[in-house]
């Protein structure tokens, strides 16, 4: 495939949609057996997302742990195939890409791992590991290599004889730098940051943010940062998703979800946060949700977050999944979408939150050999 089969697409008006992605659903089939595998269910990892990064922004990403951020981040990347949906990226259909035509595409999109350990290869030397994709994508043709790796080694402040040294010759927060300049080694235009601080200390965590924000101005880069971090989301983002059980449930310019939660599930993160003023903290009203994060593999029909959710209604709740909307009430932004079939009636206090009972969540596994009559009921 050449560059010209590529077909652009794009709905943006201002040609500055970089990531637009429709529908998208990554399903894990759950198997058993030794000789002959059947397919027993599905962990429904993302489950119908609509997303658009705009070039040169920063949309932060956040939810629980298991809530799909990270498979979301990858299937983007087509380090995940997607079961459903549509991943366009600067106008170029990611799925219709294979081959060499993906592995050209790949240049333009890079990740940051989470373990910066783990994503290194500890039998390379820095200048090694940054070498080696950009000798994959014909970088270093006509190129002082040498000198660009060095200049990339400044950018994340690192000295110049860090290349020679192995990954276990550095700290957690040098460790992640090198990480970065890997990223930047193939001049991306997006790079999806998964977890970028969380296995670093936190006297290094607030260094790698401004890192990144610096290289975002320096390179025109375009970033999707995954956290469960609400603070560092709030540093660094121009719009935030927030994801819950495989969907966005609420998403706003960073400003605006901050400063008016809309969905439940939202206010229960931001009352999770605490405030340093003892009395503000006393005061505050906050939101201890119940029970566990319903498996991906049996998600509750209806809102996803209804099990949880204080202020559950007896209709819609529990047999509509709602959509991303936006809200016409006065100092709401259009920008600002909300999953919620009672979002207005909660932020005017029509709705008060009650308390929540406990239900069982457990998985159910399928037998996709037996006729649907005799399959196990779920149990919520």
């Amino acid at each position: 495939m050449t560059d010209s089969d590529l077909t652009p697409h794009s709905e943006d008006e201002d040609g500055d949609l970089l990531v637009d992605v429709r529908g998208l659903m990554v399903h894990f089939p759950i198997k058993s057996g030794l000789l002959f595998d059947r397919t027993l269910g599905f962990v429904y990892a993302v489950d119908g997302v609509d997303l658009q990064i705009k070039k040169g922004e920063t949309y932060g990403l956040v939810g629980e742990s298991g809530c799909g951020k990270s498979t979301l981040g990858r299937a983007l990347l087509q380090l995940e195939e997607p079961t459903a949906g549509e991943v366009y990226f600067d106008g170029i259909d990611l799925a219709g890409l294979e081959g060499e035509g993906l592995r050209r595409q790949r240049r333009h999109m890079q990740m940051i791992f989470q373990d910066p350990l783990g994503s290194l290869d500890p039998r390379q030397t820095v200048e090694q590991l940054l070498l080696e994709g950009m000798r994959a994508h014909g970088l270093t043709k006509g190129r002082d290599a040498r000198g660009r790796l060095i200049e990339l080694l400044a950018a994340v402040g690192l000295p110049a004889h860090a290349m020679s040294k192995y990954p276990h010759e550095f700290s957690g927060g040098q460790r992640q730098r090198v990480g970065i300049a890997r990223a930047l080694s193939v001049d991306p235009q997006l790079i999806v940051a998964d977890e970028p601080v969380s296995a670093l200390d936190v006297s290094v965590q607030a260094q790698v943010i401004n890192l990144l924000e610096d290289l975002q101005d320096e390179f025109d880069l375009t970033f999707l940062v995954i956290a469960h971090d609400l603070a560092v989301v709030r540093h660094i983002s121009d719009r935030v998703g927030v994801m819950y059980l495989g969907g966005l449930v609420e998403e706003a310019d960073a400003h605006d979800l901050y400063a008016a939660p809309l969905h439940p599930y939202t206010r229960a993160l931001m009352s999770a946060v605490p405030v340093p003023d003892p009395q503000v903290e006393d005061e505050r009203d906050q939101i201890l949700l119940v029970g566990d994060l319903p498996s991906p593999a049996n998600p509750p029909a209806g809102c996803r977050f209804h099990t949880r959710c204080p202020w559950k209604q007896e209709t819609k709740c529990e047999e509509e999944r709602p959509e991303l909307r936006t809200l016409e009430v006065d100092g709401i932004p259009e920008t600002h979408r909300v999953a919620c079939h009672w979002a207005e009636q909660i932020l005017s206090g029509d709705l008060q939150p009650h308390e929540v009972e406990v239900e069982n969540t457990e998985p159910v596994l399928v037998d996709l050999d037996l006729p649907e009559e005799q399959q196990p009921s779920p149990r919520l």
